[in-house]
């Protein structure tokens, strides 16, 4: 994270960069100077999850109890000496950063499979330099956060912009997190998560100004340095050249610096001695091998300028002014190519927005930068207005959208039919949806533009039209109150990431193909305005009328394609209707899943209510099993799962009855399964106990039966193969139970059309009740 070889340079290179410092004591000198103050800390919660999981315990599924004690901890520590925190969740991975994104997943996947190589060598979980954060720990740490009281806060972008502008306008104490990106922002000071010490609240602060001393850099230098270095945005082989290009050139060349330190030194001192000779007279692109890449620089340029903020390498010589809402189209001219080319200028501040060159056409397009996506938007014209206003492109599916001539512009827009109006209307393509979803201006979203920083735009492009439901969806993510829900409503997009399964394990699917059908009747209640009968956004989110929280739960339940489970489920008290309902979901769609699993699922929830944090540290298990991990992981990965379809539905159940610490413990599970798989009976499953022992046979008889009316029959491993077959492929379709032998889930199809094997669809299903 951050740029690339400063976190090494600071550390071994440039130690005196580093200082210690008594967050106590920061804290009392804050109020001396700020009466009647709050000292405020923001944390960038993603860089502090694995500071924060303490549990010896990872492989299993989570140790979630005492993950919960750990973070309560942590808050009571802070608030002890009176400090206030503020946590920051990354809500968005934007797409100039896709590509990193997608290398670390595939690096994450290299990881996992080396873990279960050593789970099955050598049957026990790997040491902790081969520690992988258990799934849902992001989104689960936002609700033990609120749970615990503290203001949880979820990004419209990346956090570390909103971190950084953050603590800079409140005037907090410092930011909290592990990200070299801090160095580079000019905000409040940085201090190290890893080298917290919570018993002495000493940990190390990052100076920049030192830094900057070291390098003979100013502040504002610091942005150029991280983009010539590499960073989440620009790539490190981008500039490869051009750095051994200086450090060819360095005369100052430090034998006890390592290489990369002597580049960084070399690249520094290119730019005090060199480039800033020509500062204010010289673009950048006429000083750097920018060449097609010159959007891309100038993006990473402005991603580190706070709002209110500029950068003294932003040349602009405005030319020929068109236009364009509250912004501007200008050309400059290019003194290499003598060609005019466009930029975006706001019409207060005048400054240039950087262009991006087609990668096709080789050419230079009018891009407007979103501002808090952060993603270039290309432009088209509208046939009303007469005005060019923003359109996108999906970044996955690369696909090319129908176009229309304008009759009166004669300039070609994408367009698609909406199905009911048969108006025309922008479209983007979901990569599961499979449908196209009309695209839409939003006019309520106030935006500033990063590197212009002048007046608001009043523009993002969205997938749905209604603003009033748009604004509470984005109400809900910006408190960390809901899960991907307005990331699929305004981009279209959301993330499944990694977690704990393994790649040659035949038996079981893929954990994201088993929930993919649920995520697709999400995208058509969240997409479908209501069309196809699919309920009203505004009356699940925003109705006050009586039963309507029975039409939530029911929305719900139509979403796991679970309705005809809605009597039995009636009956579970919570927390364990959305075990059961979860439960039954898992055995339906996966049918490798026996009774002996089933059995170790429900144990051990109904043992984790008896249990104390410390029990559950201590507990010991005989070995680790490949299986169970991996079960372990997919009911969490289903818990997360739950958040999504709770939120989308208008919130019918508490969160706090699928939060894994009221359901779930790796470790424990882990047992009850080695146990069952031993043939241990129930009784002795639930620990001897009579009342858990009714209740273990109450809930396995909600899950039978509701299996069976999609006549899936849950039986013991014993009579496996009397009823089982064995499977095929561990991605394909066959990877799902139906009656037929065939997939429920179909591939990507839209829910109300699974295909063929599933359940008979009835058309009417939303409309019932």
């Amino acid at each position: 994270m951050g740029v690339r070889g400063l976190h090494g340079f600071v550390g071994s290179s440039c130690p005196h960069i580093c200082m210690v410092v008594n967050f106590k004591e920061l804290a009392e000198h804050h109020r001396s100077r700020h009466p009647g103050g709050t000292p405020t800390i923001v944390v960038d919660a993603m860089c502090c999850l694995r500071y924060w999981y303490t549990p010896e315990s990872w492989i299993c599924g989570g140790q979630w109890r005492e993950y919960f004690s750990s973070l309560r901890e942590f808050v009571k520590t802070f608030t002890a000496v009176g400090i206030k925190l503020i946590f920051f969740f990354d809500g968005m991975v934007e797409q100039s950063k896709r590509d990193e994104w997608v290398k670390r997943r595939l690096k994450n996947n290299r990881e996992i499979a080396k873990i279960f190589h050593y789970i099955k060598s050598h049957r026990e979980q790997p040491g902790r330099n081969m520690f992988f954060i258990p799934s849902g720990l992001a989104i689960f740490t936002q609700f033990a956060l609120k749970a615990l009281g503290q203001e949880t806060l979820c990004s419209l972008q990346e956090a570390d912009y909103e971190v950084a502008s953050y603590g800079l306008r409140n005037n907090c104490l410092g930011i909290l997190g592990e990200d070299t990106d801090y160095l580079i922002y000019d905000t409040c000071p940085y201090f190290s998560i890893s080298e917290l010490s919570l018993d002495s609240l000493d940990t190390v602060m990052l100076c920049r100004e030192k830094l900057c001393q070291s390098l003979g850099l100013s502040l504002s230098d610091l942005p150029l340095l991280a983009c010539l270095l590499g960073n989440d945005i620009i790539p490190e082989g981008m500039f490869e050249s051009f750095r051994y290009k200086c450090l060819s050139s360095y005369t100052s060349v430090k034998e006890n610096f390592d290489k990369r330190g002597n580049i960084i030194l070399a690249v520094a001192d290119h730019i005090c001695k060199v480039l800033r000779l020509h500062q204010g007279e010289k673009k950048l692109e006429e000083m750097l091998p920018l060449g097609p890449n010159k959007a891309l620089f100038y993006k990473g340029m402005a991603s580190y300028l706070l709002p209110g903020q500029k950068s003294p390498w932003f040349f602009q010589k405005p030319k020929g002014v068109v236009t364009l809402d509250k912004q501007v189209l200008s050309m400059s001219s290019d003194p290499k190519s003598k060609q005019e080319v466009p930029v975006c200028t706001h019409p207060e501040s005048k400054q240039e927005v950087p262009m991006c060159t087609d990668p096709e056409s080789k050419q230079e397009v009018p891009l407007c930068t979103h501002p808090e996506s952060k993603q270039e938007v290309p432009m088209y014209t509208d046939p009303e207005s007469k005005q060019e206003v923003p359109m996108c492109t999906h970044p996955e599916s690369k696909e090319e959208v129908p176009m229309y001539t304008d009759p009166e512009s004669k300039q070609e827009v994408p367009l698609c039919t909406h199905p009911e109006s048969r108006q025309k209307l922008p479209v983007g393509m979901d990569p599961e949806f499979n449908l196209e979803a009309p695209l839409c201006t939003n006019p309520e979203i106030k935006q500033e533009d990063p590197v212009n920083m002048g007046p608001e735009v009043k523009q993002q492009i969205t997938m749905v039209s209604d603003p009033e439901i748009l604004k509470v969806a984005r109400a809900h993510h910006v408190q960390a109150e809901s899960y991907l829900v307005y990331n699929v409503m305004s981009s279209g997009e959301v993330e499944c990431s990694n977690s704990l399964e393994d790649a040659m394990d035949q038996a079981l699917p893929s954990q994201a193909f088993v929930y993919r059908p649920v995520r697709q009747r999400v995208y058509s209640l969240l997409l479908g305005d209501g069309r196809g009968g699919t309920p009203s956004l505004k009356l699940l989110w925003l109705g006050q009328e009586a039963g309507l929280q029975a039409q939530r739960l029911d929305t719900l339940l139509a979403c796991f394609d679970l309705s005809f489970s809605r009597e039995e489920l009636q009956v579970v008290e919570s927390p364990f209707q959305a075990l059961c309902c979860l439960l039954t979901y898992l055995f339906v769609q996966v049918d490798t899943l026996c009774l002996e699993d089933l059995h170790a699922f429900i144990a051990q929830a109904l043992c984790l209510e008896g249990k104390t944090t410390m029990e559950l540290a201590d507990l010991q298990l005989d070995h680790v099993d490949p299986r169970a991990v991996q079960l372990g992981t997919l009911l969490v990965r289903g818990l997360t799962t739950l958040v999504l379809v709770n939120s989308a539905c208008g919130f019918p159940w508490k969160t706090s009855d699928f939060m894994p610490w009221n359901l779930f413990d790796g470790k424990l599970f882990h047992q009850k399964y080695l146990q069952s798989e031993k043939g241990y009976t129930a009784e002795a499953l639930v620990e001897q106990n009579r009342s858990r022992l009714t209740r273990l046979h109450a809930l396995k008889s909600v899950v039978c039966k509701a299996c069976m009316k999609e006549n899936r029959p849950i039986v013991s491993r014993r009579h496996w193969r009397s009823h089982h077959s064995g499977r095929r492929g561990r991605q394909g379709p066959s990877a799902h139970r139906t009656s037929s032998g065939y997939s429920r889930s179909g591939q990507g199809q839209h829910w109300r059309d699974q295909g063929p094997g599933s359940r008979q669809y009835d058309p009417d299903q939303w409309r019932r009740y």
